[in-house]
């Protein structure tokens, strides 16, 4: 609890480290996550520091681990993941890993290279057996023509020229062949239309299956087109149109021999190429295999000597560049810890001077430290999103842990709704350890992260929602019912006793549409029901009447009692720091001012609740009517609640008032008096912390001593301070902003607390919109059509259920209970202006192959 309470004390630590095993100690500190370094070159650039060159070399190692990653997970083998997390490796071995990685990826990138043109080579083969193929019956060659006349292709086996005119002409025809992707044929045939002037003649036809790409790897479809033209000039034409589309141009054999021939050797180059490159593939696959059963080790060695490195550029060399000097902030309770891991760096190494280290005083303010575990991670988190405690000041989150969840309730109460909360996040805390739920998306891993928050958050719906007998908007009778309706037809009452009540009787029941039960009869109300709300009330049509008068008192009542909580836990600040003036001054105005206005109000709500009873109620004064009064001073005398209520509010308002300029002034003054009388009195700063640097209020209590412990300032010193270092105005001005925002704070963050009232309300008349609208619906149809009809509600009314009332009103609950505590309670006491204790720790790098996190 004391870890909880206050943050841990820290220690500024100064040590000394050895050129040869700093090395090796600082990663021993990185496996045990004791310190947090300090920056002791922050004016030099990060390029001019010691260590940037074995930086730059670890940077040049995970871009080749990072290409291995790749490469491995492109050829689809696992990565073995969940390994124990390997140390830095020592540096004897480090120039060793870098040259077999360096020489891994040049293997690899050589056999990767081969493949792919291999591959390439591949592709264009099986590209040119298709056009073969296609081209064949776009062509019909004639014997008794000359090699040097070519046929001119046909469309649609009709012959577009005469051959013999043809010969006449003396034209040579040329022909262009290839494959071009479906989206630019008509784009392509445009442009050679333009271009050649119609002495062209194109003819496609759609491949049959789709091929890969050998360029960009992508399966698309493909046309195989033949361009058969006359004119070296056109020809020409032709070609430089197919680069610019990217066709894939192949030479068209001239004779039906030579197609033969060319078909024959493309198959017996295709079959030797896929021989090799199975082959290829097998040997890429082993070296694969090989890398992948220690890259992961590699990766965590890599960042940790990275992180190393970066600490030590943090470093400062002494006069003789053989000794680092580092500066690092230290849990006291962790010294000894710190002490081994020097003396194991200092072993390891083997190094006959060992590294030391020795505590250093400062005046800096050292940074927070709250050491948590997965239960109390959630609830300090939300505490720290508001602001990271100042140092050693008290933290909310130890009783946050039991009101947070306890405002959620009081706003979300609903014994079924909490329940399905706490079975949800009950399944989540019992599979906590499954791998996928702690990798799984951002909505699922946010749920995760907070189970024990969502635990404890139903868990308290399932107590408010038993206080207020609430159950999917039904009340649940457990102990019967405190209301006897029977009572109300026959009463053991005197006959002359029976004539001055109203009861009931057959005409009476059968001609009312509503009927009130009487506690004052006999019989009627037989005692309070024994927890929560009695049921009958959720059938009594003042039932919201009731409940909104019981809510609205619930909440004034603790938001009250939760504000003065958080200004005592002020005072335990005040006593820590050695500010007791602060205590008298600041929080006991601060508790009068609450107390004997709103304290008085909880005391009027409690004592109305214990004084009257049902008899009694008509006679009982108004609460508001009374609490103004207490303001007004009415002249008429008014109807009390007990003798001597006036003179004891009169007495109240006085010491109301009398707080108002204490709390204004009170500091203020005291500290103008310790300024101009620190010659003879003053408050000593021996063991006090600083929390806000330069403050007025630590200007003036410099140099002095403790007024409380009696010491005298003759035998401790004075350190003197101008006047020009003390600003009255400042304070003054400070003093009074913070007793007016407190003042009116007051009024605002009591009213502020009726969200309880107003939250539980609408989530009690939602759920009873979603019952009558829904399942009542299907329950009052009759059985021939009720069984078929009540499933499909069945089943949306649980789907608005959990969207509507769970998640929806959840998160408005769960939001309004975060602005209750930022505002309302941890503005009394809570600074939250401190920084963040990051300490230099190995588990704080990722464990995964694929991902590139390092810390600095």
């Amino acid at each position: 609890m004391g870890s909880l309470f206050r943050s841990e004390s820290m220690c500024l630590a100064q040590l000394f480290l050895q050129s040869g095993t700093a090395y090796e100690c600082l990663s021993a500190l990185g496996e045990k996550g004791l310190v947090q370094f300090r920056d002791l070159n922050q004016n030099v650039s990060s390029f001019q520091r010691k260590f940037v060159g074995e930086v730059k070399r670890c940077e040049e190692l995970e871009r080749i681990l990072v290409y291995l990653v790749q490469e491995i997970t492109r050829a689809d083998i696992p990565l073995p993941e969940g390994e124990d997390s390997p140390p830095a490796p020592p540096l004897k071995h480090v120039l060793e890993m870098q040259e077999q990685l360096q020489k891994l990826e040049v293997e690899l990138r050589e056999v990767t290279m081969n493949k792919e043109k291999l591959r390439k080579n591949l592709l264009e083969l099986v590209e040119y057996t298709h056009m073969l193929r296609v081209t064949k019956t776009f062509l019909k060659r004639n014997v008794e023509f000359e090699p040097t006349y070519e046929e001119f292709p046909t469309l649609e086996n009709d012959s577009l020229l005469d051959y013999s005119c043809m010969q006449r002409l003396g034209a040579k025809l040329g022909f262009v062949s290839g494959l071009i992707q479906q989206g630019k044929v008509e784009a392509f045939e445009r442009m050679l239309w333009r271009a050649c002037k119609g002495y062209t003649i194109v003819t496609y036809a759609e491949l049959d299956e789709c091929l890969e790409d050998p360029e960009t790897g992508e399966v698309i479809k493909w046309y195989v087109f033949l361009i058969s033209f006359w004119g070296e000039q056109i020809g020409h034409k032709v070609k430089k149109i197919c680069d610019c589309y990217h066709c894939h141009v192949y030479p068209y054999p001239n004779t039906a021999e030579e197609r033969r021939e060319i078909q024959e050797g493309l198959n017996t180059r295709i079959q030797d190429l896929y021989t090799v490159l199975h082959k290829t593939e097998d040997y890429l696959r082993q070296v694969l295999c090989k890398a992948a059963e220690s890259v992961c080790s590699r990766v965590i060695q890599v960042r940790k000597m990275k992180a190393i490195y970066h600490m030590l550029n943090m470093c400062s060399f002494d006069v003789t560049n053989k000794c680092l000097i580092a500066e690092v902030w230290c849990p006291e309770v962790d010294l000894p810890g710190l002490r081994r891991a020097l003396e194991e760096g200092s072993r390891e190494s083997g190094a006959t001077i060992p590294s030391f280290m020795n505590t250093i005083p400062t005046k800096e303010t050292p940074p927070t430290l709250i050491r948590t575990n997965k239960f109390t991670e959630g609830f300090q988190n939300i505490v720290d999103t508001y602001g990271v405690g100042s140092y050693r000041e008290v933290n909310p989150a130890l009783f946050t842990i039991i009101t947070f969840p306890f405002l959620f309730g009081v706003m979300f109460g609903d014994f079924g709704h909490g329940c399905v909360m706490f079975l949800f996040a009950l399944l989540l805390v019992l599979n906590e350890n499954h791998p996928r739920l702690s990798q799984s998306q951002e909505i699922l891993r946010m749920f995760f992260n907070g189970r024990y928050i969502l635990l404890l958050m139903g868990l308290f719906s399932v107590y408010t929602g038993l206080i207020y007998n609430d159950c999917f908007s039904k009340s649940v009778n457990i102990f019967g019912s405190g209301w006897n309706v029977s009572a109300m037809y026959s009463s053991s009452c005197s006959p002359e006793e029976q004539k001055k009540m109203v009861l009931w009787n057959d005409s009476t029941v059968r001609h009312s549409r509503t009927l009130q039960l009487d506690p004052n009869i006999p019989g009627v109300f037989h005692g309070p029901y024994p927890f929560g709300i009695d049921p009958i009330w959720n059938m009594a049509t003042n039932r919201l009447t009731f409940l909104n008068s019981f809510k609205m008192k619930m909440s004034v009542i603790l938001g009250i009692i939760h504000m003065t909580f958080g200004v005592i836990l002020g005072i335990f600040n005040h006593l820590h720091f050695r500010k007791k003036f602060n205590i008298y001054l600041v929080s006991v105005p601060e508790i009068l001012f609450m107390l004997c206005i709103f304290g008085y109000l909880i005391f009027m709500i409690i004592y109305k609740w214990l004084a009257y009873s049902a008899k009694t109620s008509q006679e009982a004064p108004s609460i508001l009517i009374e609490f103004i009064n207490m303001f007004l001073f009415p002249s008429s005398e008014t109807h009390s609640f007990y003798p001597g209520q006036a003179q004891v509010q009169r007495v109240l308002l006085a010491l109301t008032v009398l707080a108002v300029p204490v709390l204004f002034l009170g500091k203020p003054l005291f500290l103008l008096w310790l300024h101009n009388g620190r010659s003879c009195f003053g408050v000593s700063r021996s063991g006090y912390t600083l929390v806000r640097k330069d403050s007025e209020e630590e200007v003036s209590l410099l140099g002095s001593q403790d007024i409380e412990e009696g010491s005298n300032c003759m035998d401790e010193g004075c350190r003197e301070v101008t006047c020009e270092e003390f600003n009255f105005g400042e304070i003054l001005m400070t003093q009074a902003i913070h007793s007016i925002e407190y003042c009116l704070g007051c009024i605002s963050n009591t009213a502020s607390y009726l969200r309880l009232w107003a939250l539980s309300l609408a989530h009690s008349q939602l759920s009873d919109v979603l019952w009558s609208m829904l399942l009542r619906v299907g329950l009052r149809v009759d059985s021939t059509y009720g069984v078929l009809l009540l499933l499909p509600v069945t089943a949306f009314f649980a789907v608005l259920t959990i969207f509507i009332l769970l998640i929806m009103e959840g998160l408005s609950a769960f939001l309004h209970a975060i602005r209750l505590h930022w505002v309302e309670f941890q503005n009394k006491f809570y600074v939250g202006a401190g920084t963040k204790f990051v300490p230099f720790s190995f588990s704080r790098l990722s464990s995964k192959c694929s991902n590139d996190d390092s810390i600095a």
